[in-house]
């Protein structure tokens, strides 16, 4: 039985401000521009490069006007060019927030009908600050100046703090039956449209929010499980069919579904806690991301006791898992060099979106029944030039200046990509097998490179160096 490997991610994904576009899948609507960055030529040279090896190992070859460019036929999302926190905390999702979806399920679903799910941008929210932060910066006193903060008296609630008269009132938002609440009067599903309320009317505050204090620096998102339902991307609970777990996830349980006839994969998240916070922006940035080398969402189940998200199904499972399963009598070399490719186009795509994986490997890497391979996990993805405030980093797989700076970008991922191709090559070992964990950041600093695998070719090895190299240029 195939596994999900690490089918969920512990980091949200993080979608971005709109551009117009229209998904179609036959066209390509993406140019990529003449002043392409270094890491991006880097791939574009990798691409090129797996093509003539493709060549060199019987491969049918790529139509001569596949180029890199138009590689990416499934260009919707927009470019992420503003910076995000690492988790959009104030999301929160409610069972009546999509009591009501549309019926007519058949005709949301339709390609011509489904449209990104954005997220909502909330400059207001300071996150974790002290009441004493909260009123040093809100000055000058102007009556109806606000911020909003994490509560510190009350975790998992938040505060709202309001100018008036030269003073600072700190309004508790707390949770009753999943909802926010100032005064048990009025609820609502989530901080956006609590300040959005009280921006049109005091109702019973010390006054109206007048005027938003916007945070420096990344800020945080939130999304509306309405927008879900309006996107076209609900499906009724009686659509789908439960089967046996398949894997495990940072969320819950993976299972095996039947969605039309169609066996595919749920991600089952159990409670609408601030888990679903991660889920529902994970889910928001798939909406945008359409690849014939990324694995693909179906869409969202809601109902009271539970929340699916809904992918297609990868029979094979995991790359790694599937390389170490099968080995070297059934692993070809053309097997893996279209592992290599097709992985290297999904991740072109994604870097063409201005969008940064931060876990590429092999455990992330899903084969179809065809045997094609689809980046999966986007559970790290952030825009570019994003930076971690902590959590933890699969050390082996992320390039040291990553690791010391905290700061990602196409290059990072690049590294990633580097170490994706030698556990291919190698039949899913594990990375730098007899450096120990804790010397593997030393041992790269000083200039060690792997060893080439058994048998890798020597095309794929100088692909490898040709990264690493890169990644090594201050």
């Amino acid at each position: 039985m195939p596994t999900y490997h690490n089918a969920g991610a512990g980091y949200p994904n993080v979608s971005a401000q709109s551009r117009q576009g229209k998904v179609d899948g036959n066209q390509n609507h993406h140019t990529i521009p003449s002043n392409v960055t270094a890491a991006h030529s880097l791939i574009q040279n990798a691409l090129q490069s797996m093509q003539s090896i493709q060549s060199i190992h019987t491969i049918p070859s790529i139509p001569s006007n596949m180029t890199v460019s138009n590689m990416l036929p499934h260009t919707v999302s927009p470019i992420m060019t503003t910076h995000m926190s690492p988790v959009p905390s104030p999301v929160i999702l409610t069972p009546s927030a999509v009591s009501n979806p549309s019926t007519n399920t058949t005709a949301a679903l339709s390609a011509n009908t489904r449209h990104e799910v954005k997220l909502n941008a909330m400059p207001w929210f300071h996150g974790k600050i002290s009441r004493e932060t909260a009123e040093r910066l809100l000055r000058p006193r102007e009556d109806g100046l606000f911020l909003v903060r994490e509560s510190t008296n009350f975790p998992g609630d938040y505060t709202l703090c309001v100018c008036y008269q030269g003073r600072v009132q700190h309004y508790r938002v707390k949770y009753k039956n999943n909802q926010l609440t100032i005064d048990d009067e009025v609820f609502f599903e989530n901080l956006a449209l609590l300040v959005e309320h009280y921006e049109l009317d005091a109702d019973g505050l010390c006054t109206q929010l007048t005027k938003s204090l916007p945070k420096q620096g990344k800020q945080d998102f939130c999304v509306d499980p309405k927008a879900f339902v309006e996107a076209g991307w609900v499906i009724q609970t009686h659509e789908l069919e439960l089967r046996e777990c398949i894997g495990k996830g940072e969320f819950g349980d993976v299972l095996l579904g039947v969605y039309r006839g169609e066996r595919v994969a749920v991600k089952m998240l159990k409670d609408n806690s601030e888990a679903a916070q991660r889920f529902l922006a994970e889910a928001s940035l798939m909406t945008s991301l359409i690849h014939d080398n990324l694995v693909k969402l179906l869409g969202l189940v809601f109902n009271n006791q539970h929340m699916y998200l809904v992918t297609e199904y990868m029979s094979k499972g995991s790359l790694v898992d599937y390389l170490r399963s099968r080995g070297r009598l059934h692993v070809t070399k053309k097997d893996q060099i279209n592992f290599a490719f097709d992985t290297c186009a999904g991740m072109a795509y994604l870097e063409s979106r201005h969008v940064v994986h931060r876990d590429l490997a092999a455990r992330n890497v899903l084969v179809a029944e065809d045997n094609s391979a689809k980046v999966s996990d986007f559970g790290l993805a952030r825009d570019e030039n994003f930076s971690l405030d902590g959590g933890k980093l699969p050390i082996k797989w992320t390039a040291p200046e990553a690791l010391k700076q905290n700061k990602f970008s196409n290059k990072s991922d690049m590294w990633s990509f580097g170490i994706l191709l030698w556990e291919i090559y190698s039949f899913g070992r594990v990375p730098y097998p007899r450096i120990p964990l804790a010397d593997v950041v030393k041992c790269v600093e000083k200039g060690y490179k792997m060893e080439p695998p058994d048998g890798c070719p020597s095309e794929v090895y100088d692909i490898m160096k040709q990264i690493f190299e890169f990644m090594s240029v201050k």
